[in-house]
């Protein structure tokens, strides 16, 4: 019963290695006393690329960075601490977004995060339309904040400003004037 439990552990460690990141590997330890169990209290998390890392993610210039898409649209947007101007393309947002309605959805991360005018915003923005563009600058503002002041998170995450929303314009199908609609049925 003895040799089992031993060719059982040297099972798991080969299998660990193999599986597993060597890190993970390196802290696992695994008790000795009959029962064969991990002991996970000396385990390390690894984070692969999230979005939550535990130190802000800061630049030279004390900027953050991060990339925001929504339909067709990407937004690079970086964040630095200011007065709250925004510039988008090189223009101020009222004249790049001049509908309100598209102004209000990029100041939402502020506002939720209570963060309004401590934040200056550079953005370029491509693809897409004006809608879909507000709506990248938006995601990309979210995941810029997270990366600047990590306990902001919580409260975006909340709001669902850090989720891209996965919604894209349906393909147009053959037999079909687009995606759905029918041609015009003609009688005669």
């Amino acid at each position: 019963m003895a040799d089992e439990n031993v060719t059982l552990d040297n099972l798991k460690q080969a299998l660990d290695s193999k599986v597993m990141p060597p890190d993970v590997v390196a802290d696992r330890a695994i008790s000795n006393e009959g029962d064969n169990e991990v002991d996970f209290s000396a385990t390390t998390a690894v984070s692969s690329g999230s979005l939550t890392p535990t130190e802000p993610q800061i630049d030279d210039q004390g900027r953050s960075y991060a990339t925001g898409k929504r339909k067709d649209a990407v937004a690079r947007v970086w964040i630095k601490p200011g007065l709250g101007k925004i510039l988008v393309n090189g223009r101020e947002i009222e004249r790049y977004f001049a509908r309100p309605v598209l102004q209000m959805l990029l100041s939402q991360p502020f506002i939720s995060a209570d963060r309004t005018g401590q934040y200056d915003v550079f953005a370029t923005v491509s693809g897409g339309g004006l809608s879909g563009q507000a709506g990248a600058v938006r995601h990309g503002i979210s995941k810029a904040l997270t990366l600047y002041e990590p306990g902001l998170r919580s409260v975006l995450k909340k709001e669902g400003f850090l989720t891209r929303d996965s919604r894209v314009v349906e393909r147009k199908k053959y037999g079909r004037r687009k995606a759905r609609r029918s041609f015009q049925f003609s009688k005669r």
